[in-house]
């Protein structure tokens, strides 16, 4: 491991690998985050725990019970870096960590109980065989069908993202959203079936 990685200039750091800057999740504020997110879920009264750990990106491996969270999120140094190089910091505040990490849960919670497969599951979301284009789709602000939780209308972008996107709008703490969504017909079905699936 590099003895102080912190301090060397951007065209340095970016030679190291990411096993050589010692990165823990659990020593880490993201912590914190990891925390929220199980007490969000007890609260509920669910039971399902996806291990949480650092990648390269924000993901939830299909098939297990898993959050990716991007290593850069775990040092102040990084997340400088990333902000120079990329201009933006996914997930880089705590409300938006959240966010994200609420949205990768309903990926795990639909991977450990397989609810995409049931047919009442496609006559809600739609099919999850459907072409998935996240860079491409071509949102409609307008529509009552979708719940609104990650920017850019992101429930519109597949069947599964709908879904993961409902799913984070019913997790989310204090959220009313039955009075919320009352007058959005489309989204308010989805969050009462993910309301039934919950229980």
């Amino acid at each position: 491991m590099a003895s102080d990685w912190t301090s060397l200039k951007d065209e340095e750091l970016l030679k190291l690998r990411i096993c050589d800057l010692g990165l823990d999740l659990k020593t880490s504020a993201l912590s914190d985050r990891v925390v929220e997110l199980y007490d969000e879920l007890e609260s509920k009264k669910l039971i399902f725990r996806p291990e949480i750990y650092l990648g390269d990106e924000w993901f939830s491996p299909e098939g297990m019970l898993a959050i990716s969270i991007p290593f850069y999120l775990a040092h102040p140094r990084l997340i400088e870096l990333e902000q120079r190089m990329m201009f933006e910091v996914e997930g880089g505040t705590p409300e938006w960590c959240q966010k994200l990490l609420r949205h990768e849960a309903g990926h795990c919670f639909d991977h450990a109980y397989r609810f995409s497969k049931r047919r009442k599951w496609r006559e809600v979301f739609g099919s999850p065989e459907k072409e998935y284009a996240p860079e491409t789709y071509h949102p409609k602000p307008y529509s009552k069908g979708f719940v609104k939780h990650l920017e850019n209308w992101y429930a519109q972008a597949h069947p599964d993202e709908d879904f993961a996107e409902t799913f984070a709008v019913w997790l989310s703490p204090g959220s009313d959203w039955k009075k919320q969504y009352r007058a959005w017909p489309g989204a308010l079905k989805k969050l009462a079936y993910v309301d039934e699936l919950t229980k």
